[in-house]
Formats: structure tokens, sequence, C-alpha cells
């Protein structure tokens, strides 16, 4: 059958159709209109008239959020749409803009329509992973999140690395949005992203995690939506760099102090977290790098990596420069740069609910 994947994010609409005879055409729709999170219907039309004559029989949807259920992926009905309406704040800066992509497919197909989740691969997580110190009664846990792709490089690395794959695995999925995954025999056991999307390394415009008291402080200063701003908008590595940017390209790009002052704080505290990961695990196996900046950042992954030369990694300059799939020295354990492919795992998903 043919499938529809949609990624309608916060500033962009993306979608692929993966068509019956095995083709495959991708679309990408970045800052169509106004506001934020942008509104798609001007991206949506757009959509419609590049597919042309080309109609799906089903449509997976991304979902950065499942709550606190464990399914991979569900049909969409009245009653799973208005679950997802009620789990908005547990991702505010990307829900709104999913479930906006839902409702004009739903709105222009009359095809059944699967919610895929970005939180399911976590849910492996042990309790020594997902358990937080606080209350148990309160009733907040990890969740973990860029789940589609991870499950996605984890069904390549077998036919990569071999019995590897099975071991201490991290995978470092870096890009405006930036996550570490630590698996072990292909399954998530820990990650740093925790209750929502803003916690863990610093991103684009997002901190990371944060002191507590910090908070505390900053949500006497500012109102709720002012606080709600500055934590999703304001931080990262837009407020690292002094309001130069919040892309790496950008600040690679760039010569300013304030520009290398961000790139060497990213690179050091995601090598801190693999670290932290190896700490955790007694050693790391291997090592992968996806997302944006992971898969077109040379200079980055190079910051990250020689340091850990101590724990057996070790790029090689001319592989990492031409940003191969093998990164690494023959005399190093495996270093990969696997690049993402959230759609070809919605799609599989969604032919796999739907039969």
């Amino acid at each position: 059958m043919a499938v529809l994947t949609i990624n309608s994010g916060s500033s962009s609409l993306k979608a692929s159709l993966f068509k019956a005879d095995g083709a495959r055409r991708d679309f990408s729709y970045q800052h169509i209109g106004h506001g934020f999170p942008h509104d798609h219907h001007e991206a949506f039309a757009a959509l419609l008239a590049d597919l042309g004559d080309d109609r799906p029989a089903a449509v997976g949807h991304r979902l950065v959020h499942g709550g606190n259920i464990t399914d991979t992926a569900r049909l969409i009905d009245a009653a799973e749409r208005a679950r997802l309406e009620n789990i908005i704040h547990l991702a505010p800066l990307h829900m709104p803009g999913n479930l906006l992509g839902v409702d004009l497919c739903l709105k222009h197909f009359d095809v059944l329509q699967v919610a895929c989740f970005d939180t399911a691969f976590h849910s492996t997580l042990p309790e020594i992973s997902w358990r937080l110190p606080i209350p148990a009664e309160l009733g907040y846990r990890r969740y973990g999140f860029h789940g589609i792709n991870y499950a996605h490089i984890a069904r390549q690395l077998p036919q990569l690395i071999g019995d590897i794959a099975r071991g201490r695995v991290v995978i470092a999925h870096l890009g405006n949005g930036a996550s570490l995954c630590l698996m072990e025999n292909l399954q998530s056991i820990d990650t740093s992203m925790c209750y929502t999307p803003a916690g863990g390394v610093p991103m684009g415009t997002r901190s990371g995690d944060l002191d507590p008291g910090l908070v505390l402080e900053l949500s006497r200063r500012f109102e709720s939506v002012e606080l709600e701003e500055l934590i999703y908008q304001r931080m990262g590595l837009l407020a690292l760099s002094d309001g130069i940017s919040n892309e790496m390209s950008e600040l690679l790009a760039s010569e300013s102090s304030s520009s290398r002052f961000a790139i060497e704080y990213f690179s050091r505290q995601i090598r801190a977290a693999i670290g932290a990961y190896a700490a955790k695990s007694g050693g790391i196996d291997a090592l992968v790098f996806t997302g944006g900046i992971g898969e077109h950042s040379a200079l980055v992954r190079a910051m990250i990596c020689e340091p850990l030369a101590f724990m057996g990694f070790a790029l090689d300059e001319q592989a990492n420069q031409n940003h191969h799939t093998f990164l690494n020295l023959s005399s190093s354990k495996p270093v990969l740069m696997v690049t993402a492919d959230e759609e070809i795992e919605i799609a599989r998903m969604t032919k796999i609910l739907i039969g």
C-alpha cells in the first residue's frame, strides 16, 4: 500500500510518500506560515499540490509525546485524538504542530491515520533510569524522545557492526533538538531527555538540564507565558552565542568568540554525557552520530571524540571530513554516522499496525 508519512513540527512540515511500487517521494516545507508554532495550512496546501495524482492508502504521523502509553503506534480515532489533545503540555513546542498535521490529514484524506510516538522506544527504560528523585505520588517520570530515529538506527546497526550492536552503544542525536540514548541489546536503557523535550543536553534554543533553584528564581521574575517562551525559545546555543544564532551551521560559519564559545560548550556537554553513560554501563562499545549536527559537522564530531581517546575512540580525519558511515581509525572502537530517517520507520510502523 502507499503510505504518506507526516512530520509536522513547530517550524516545518516534512512528508514522504512510500508508494506501493517501492518508490519514495520526499517533501519539505521550511518556515512556512505565520506565528509560532507555524500555521501549516499553507505548507499543507503546497504538499497537496506537489502530490499531484498520488494519494496514500494510509497516513502515519510523528507524535513527539505519547504520554504514559507504551504502544509504538495507535490508530487515530476520536478518543485517541482527544487523548493527544490532553497531553499537549508535555511537549508544548512540538505537539500543537504535530496535531495540526493530524487534523489537516483527517480533513483531506479519507484513510486510516496512525500516530507513531517518539517516546515509545524508551518504554524499555529500567526503573533506575526512568524514576526521578522526587515523591513518587507526584506521578512524574523520565520519558525520553527522538525514539523513532533511535529505533531506525537500532534496526540498521547489526548489519553495520555485527554483534557489537548488541553491546553498549551510545547514539548521539544532535540537531536543533538534541539527545543521547544508551542502548544495550538494541534497547534503550538510558536517555538524556526527561519528562519533556526541554531537558538533557543543550540544544538550539533549549538549555537542557538546569538547576531547579534557578528555574524557581526565573518563575518569580517571569509570568508563566514569558517563562515558557524563555525556556523553549531563548536558551541553548542561541543564548550561549549571545544571540548570534541557534543554528550550528551559522555558528560554525561565524568567526566571533561567542560562536566559538557556544560550539565548545555544546561539544563539551555532549562528551560529558557520553562519559556518564560509560560510567553507568561500565564502558561503551560503539558510538553513533545522527541528526543535522551529528551528520554534517565534522568539527563538532572531532571536538566530541578527541577527548574520548582514553575510552578507545579515535576518528579517521579524512573519513570524518567526508562524512563517511564509518568515521573511526582501524585501531578504534566503531564510531559511525548514520543518517536520520524517521520517515521510513513511521511508514514501517504504520504498515505493521494496519496490516
